[in-house]
């Protein structure tokens, strides 16, 4: 399993355990995704710091999780981003439409 889940409080942690979040890890990540949106757990934090890349079907998952969670008044925030993975979020403007922070920390705290 590539993915780490962890619960703290009422917040799930996912921890992307892999330097390429590619199509394999995007069935793994939806299934989590989906088992927790559906169980009604509405704060998500997403640790990418281990990525060095993101492919389309990856962040694809992410943008549609994100989307179940606003439409039930959610929160998803992602944590740690590296080089390629900060670039590819730039030129795509994902920035505009996630949640970020530098670590997990600061992510639990934003949480308030």
């Amino acid at each position: 399993m590539k993915i780490i889940e962890e619960k703290i409080g009422e917040i799930i942690v996912l921890v992307v355990n892999t330097d390429r979040a590619t199509l394999n890890d995007s069935e793994e990540m939806k299934s989590l995704m989906l088992k927790y949106i559906d169980a009604n757990y509405l704060k998500f934090v997403i640790d990418i710091s281990a990525c060095e890349f993101i492919d389309s079907t990856f962040l694809g998952v992410l943008v549609s999780a994100l989307k179940s969670i606003h439409k039930k008044n959610g929160q998803l925030k992602l944590v740690g981003f590296k080089k390629g993975v900060r670039v590819m979020f730039e030129l795509t403007r994902m920035f505009n439409v996630f949640d970020t922070h530098t670590d997990l920390r600061e992510a639990l705290s934003s949480f308030g």
